[in-house]
């Protein structure tokens, strides 16, 4: 650690030395088990899913609570790349100096110190595990979906279960009241209280958390054949889907091209800037990679133009299908299926939900190792429970922070808001984007020497834009989301409070243990010097 004075405030704002983080990651027992190739794979994984076939719609169309871009979608999917592109080579410089699993949560520790990293880790398990509870929901609406081109052959109980049993409490309620039956009577109770969960969401966090608990190995296998899966689809959805586009849906002029004007534009860019969500993950995999110097940029970086592209492509054949006058009746909840139907071309709906859910489960799992790890490298720094640094016996990963993660994420399904919670992770990959975008100006600072096997282009350019936009974004699209402007400072709170309350206090009796130890190993060394001679 750097020699601060003491007190409180020092102590809150220490800094650990990038040469200590290297060191340690170095010496950490996690397998060394990925190339470049399989972490463009895990980025392709955790990028290309829930975005392409869930937020799309939403984007394009709006809902209750925000405007939509309209056919401007376009340059929602270009805004969004663009608030991440800056942010993308800010992680791979990162990732390539500092390579290690905290990503992040490490990057704030170098540079701005304790306490903003721990915030920092508060913001990125809001981000990751928020994600997770919004995708295991959306794979569940999916198979579901599934299962339904199988309903001549499956039982009627298997393909329509009851509601509340493959639903949150709140979301069963509203399909119950849409349905004409009262939810009081529907939805059972167990001394007095209402019991509802979904069952398939449940099911698939429980084998993500089996998966992971393997090893990089096996998610490298799952992830693998997940992408291989998705890509068809999205390919075929735009190789069919393009011959039924219509250029007069785009419009004649801006005004019909962006009915909602720049802030159609913009609120389209905010929520497609979840669909981008992933690739800043990529640096929790840097203790598990071979050569992080050189795989790390080039997994992050790749993964975001691959994105871009296919999001694009994806964007344009649905608007150029669907005219805005149908924009009210789009299911956004699943739009490329809706479009499929929309040109009579049902057998791809079919294939487009082995897609999504293809898709959705390989961002289930990347998102979910993305969680693990920060929390491990927190639970290393000690500022979490000792038995969360516990790996298992025969594959080496973090099996009890896995398994809690999970079973947190379980619990939180069954309450949160879905489109309030993918709100909350859009605000924490923002804050995460601008802090990393000043963390790089900062390293450059305090440590101008340090080895950069990757340097961000154009610098400080590309810090500043990535700092402006993504700033941007939060400031333009939060007036308009009411529920997440109140609960993501709360939760922010929330962090603070726990650091204070517990962290700061674990931490410091770590420290004082650590220097006790050091002491009498000098002590012991000393007498065995002195008995020697």
């Amino acid at each position: 650690m750097e020699k601060v004075p003491l007190g409180f405030v020092a102590n809150i704002f220490k800094r650990r030395s990038p040469d200590e983080i290297i060191a340690r990651s170095k010496s950490d027992s996690l397998a060394k088990t990925l190339n470049w190739t399989d972490i463009l794979i895990l980025g392709i994984s955790a990028v290309i899913g829930s975005g392409i076939f869930v937020m799309v719609g939403e984007a394009a169309c709006g809902n209750a609570e925000h405007v939509g871009a309209g056919p401007a979608l376009v340059f929602s999917v270009f805004l969004g790349a663009l608030a991440c592109v800056f942010p993308a080579f800010c992680f791979a410089e990162f990732a390539s100096t500092i390579p290690d699993s905290g990503c992040s949560y490490t990057y704030t520790y170098s540079t701005l110190g304790e306490f903003p990293a721990w915030i920092m880790g508060t913001v990125l398990v809001l981000e990751y595990a928020i994600s997770n509870v919004t995708v295991s929901a959306a794979w569940s609406g999916y198979f579901f979906q599934f299962l339904e081109g199988f309903s001549h052959v499956l039982p009627d109980w298997l393909v329509h279960p009851p509601l509340w049993l493959i639903h949150d409490y709140g979301t069963a309620v509203l399909k119950y009241q849409a349905a004409g039956l009262d939810p009081i009577v529907q939805i059972p109770h167990v001394f007095g209280i209402p019991i509802a969960f979904n069952l398939p969401a449940i099911f698939i966090m429980i084998v993500m958390a089996i998966i992971l608990t393997r090893g990089t190995l096996e998610s490298k296998r799952t992830a693998t054949l997940m992408v291989i899966i998705k890509m068809l689809v999205i390919f075929l959805f735009i190789g069919v889907g393009m011959f039924y586009v219509q250029p007069d849906n785009w419009g004649h002029n801006f005004a019909e091209f962006a009915p909602n004007g720049f802030e159609g534009i913009t609120i389209g860019a905010f929520i497609i800037v979840y669909a981008y969500l992933g690739f800043d993950a990529l640096g929790t995999t840097a203790g598990e990679s071979k050569n992080p110097q050189k795989d790390l940029p080039i997994g992050i970086i790749g993964t975001l133009l691959i994105a871009a592209l296919v999001y694009a492509g994806v964007a344009a054949v649905f608007t150029g299908i669907v005219p805005v006058s149908d924009y009210a009746t789009v299911n956004i909840h699943a739009p490329l299926a809706y479009v499929s139907r929309l040109i009579h071309q049902d057998w791809i709906a079919g294939w487009i939900s082995l897609g999504a859910l293809a898709g959705l489960t390989s961002v289930l799992l990347v998102l979910q190792y993305a969680n693990s790890r920060i929390l491990y490298a927190m639970a290393k720094d000690n500022f979490l429970p000792k038995i969360l640094k516990k790996r298992h016996p025969k594959y080496k990963t973090p099996a009890v922070i896995i398994w809690l993660s999970a079973i947190v994420i379980i619990v939180s399904g069954m309450f949160i808001d879905m489109s309030v919670a993918t709100q909350l992770a859009i605000c924490g990959t923002l804050t995460c984007f601008v802090l990393v975008c000043l963390e790089i100006i900062i390293l450059r600072k305090t440590h101008p020497h340090i080895n950069r096997p990757f340097r961000v282009p154009f610098y400080p350019l590309f810090p500043i834009l990535g700092i402006i936009v993504s700033a941007l974004l939060m400031i333009q699209s939060l007036p308009q989301l009411e529920k997440a402007s109140f609960l993501f400072p709360l939760w922010l709170l929330g962090g603070a409070l726990i650091y204070t309350v517990y962290g700061y206090r674990q931490h410091r009796n770590a420290e004082e243990k650590d220097k006790m130890l050091k002491q009498r190993f000098m002590e012991k060394t000393q007498g065995e010097e002195n008995g020697g001679q």
